[in-house]
């Protein structure tokens, strides 16, 4: 989470952009997002410029020497405002948007129509500057700070875009594991949040699949997917995978749910956050989908969606609202019965209504599952999440509970899990039962708590005690009257 000063020098840009009279939330933080962009594009320059000195190994970057400027560290330091804005428009924007190389990649598809909208020169270096000194350099502040920026826009807290706490992310990340074969999608992307996740996972513990040719080329072009229905989250996107060394992701303007969706069968993970609140007219819904769970809900046929695309054999970690787990429609029943007797369901963590705000306070789950189209559910691992490292009002200051690691711990380790009572914080639910109790997957359908018994003062002794210190307020008052008179 960001610190009170870094939102400062944000508010701080804001403002400058709104006092130059650009009014529009979005294409701020667009033109914003460009600028970042840039810095992160330097500064990843400059780490492989490093390594390859400190490995002896030639590097060919992705800056011209003969225009120094373009770099973020020369550009910074232009001391002429006119200057600036001039190399920014005519020379410095146009390269961003060719950086994707190919005409037909995703960076280069979403950026073909992008359009630098800071207006004045002074603005622009007061921007320059005050983004200069933002603390960039760790992604996790990086991605914070993308996610602060995105909370000014009204429209975003509707649509659900970019809500998803990037420890949450991290979370899920884990507890599925990425392998550097597996095919990911995020067909509800946003910023692409997982996927980016999902990249650094495998950076970070299957580091050596960059030795290996055909690994590297599929980690880089045919490892990571992802679909959404707004051209500018798709540039943000795009900016964002190839700032964490995604070279060509696949990201497609698409929406998911439609008749032009043709993917099936194709992927080995998804990973996502669909929107919660949504309502399509039947005709504009793919009609596989409406086999599944003939409703209008988004949250549903997203799931009906999922295991679609899904090889067999390939698994989801998806995040859904409460109602999802429990709703009685027959449209409810008949995705969580689809998912959990044709398929595997392995787990549902329930997690506090407070690890979305301050954007929204509704309840919501985890689930995880296998798409095998021939069942295979057993027994389903509950998990009762109460607190996320993170204050759960609209502050979401940070506190030490937190029960992330234990999540990730015991879901890995489930073989000792096994016996576990109904009142403990995880335990297993048999597949009969969940059936008997149609198909609900709320934790509180099955989880036990144990009441304290309070033992209470019969009437008579609570009378008693009334009177009792009714005699003594009585008694006060009079020693109060005697020492008046």
């Amino acid at each position: 989470m960001i610190t009170g000063e870094i939102k400062n020098k944000i508010d701080g840009i804001w403002n400058t952009l709104w006092s130059e009279g650009s009014s529009n939330p979005l294409t701020n933080i667009e033109q914003i997002t460009y600028l970042l962009f840039m810095k992160q594009l330097d500064a990843a320059e400059l780490n492989k410029e490093a390594d390859a000195e400190l490995l002896g190994l030639d590097h060919e970057g992705i800056f011209p020497t003969d225009r120094p400027y373009l770099r973020w560290n020369v550009f910074k330091n232009l001391g002429d405002a006119d200057d600036m804005y001039k190399k920014m428009v005519q020379e410095i924007f146009p390269f961003i948007k060719e950086l994707g190389g190919k005409e037909d990649s995703a960076f280069s598809k979403y950026m073909k129509d992008a359009i630098f909208q800071i207006n004045k020169p002074a603005t622009l270096q007061k921007i320059v500057a005050a983004i200069d000194h933002l603390p960039t350099e760790d992604k996790d502040i990086q991605g914070d700070i993308y996610e602060y920026l995105l909370s000014q826009i009204a429209t975003a807290g509707k649509n659900g875009q970019f809500r998803t706490p990037r420890h949450i992310i991290k979370m899920i990340v884990e507890l599925m594991k990425p392998t550097p074969e597996d095919i990911i999608i995020d067909p509800a992307m946003g910023s692409a949040g997982f996927l980016v996740a999902a990249s650094e996972y495998l950076r970070k513990n299957h580091s050596d699949l960059f030795l290996q040719a055909g690994l590297k080329q599929h980690f880089h072009n045919d490892m990571f997917y992802g679909n959404d229905m707004d051209t500018t989250m798709l540039r943000i996107g795009a900016m964002n995978m190839m700032l964490h060394g995604v070279d060509s992701p696949n990201i497609s303007y698409l929406d998911s749910l439609s008749k032009d969706n043709s993917d099936k069968d194709k992927y080995t993970l998804v990973l996502a956050n669909p929107p919660f609140k949504g309502s399509l007219d039947y005709e504009a819904v793919a009609n596989d989908l409406l086999a599944v769970t003939k409703t209008k809900k988004t949250e549903l046929l997203f799931l009906a969606q999922f295991l679609r695309i899904l090889k067999p054999g390939g698994r989801a970690a998806i995040i859904v609202p409460d109602g999802v787990l429990s709703g009685s429609s027959n449209a409810h029943k008949d995705i969580r019965k689809e998912i959990i007797d044709n398929n595997k369901l392995e787990a549902v963590i329930s997690m506090p209504s407070g690890v979305f705000k301050p954007y929204a306070g509704v309840s919501t789950a985890i689930l995880i599952f296998t798409k095998t189209n021939a069942g295979g559910t057993d027994n389903v691992w509950f998990y009762d999440m109460k607190a996320d490292g993170y204050s759960l009002n609209d502050h979401r200051n940070p506190i030490e509970s937190n029960d992330i690691p234990d999540i990730i711990e015991r879901f890995h380790n489930r073989v000792n899990e096994v016996g576990r009572k109904r009142n403990d914080q995880s335990f297993f639910v048999p597949l009969s039962e969940i059936q008997e109790k149609d198909y609900d997957f709320s934790i509180n359908k099955y989880k036990e708590i144990e009441y304290e018994e309070i033992e209470y003062n019969t009437p008579t002794e609570i009378i008693s005690k009334i009177k009792n210190l009714e005699e003594a307020i009585q008694k006060s008052i009079w020693e109060i009257e005697e020492l008046l008179k």
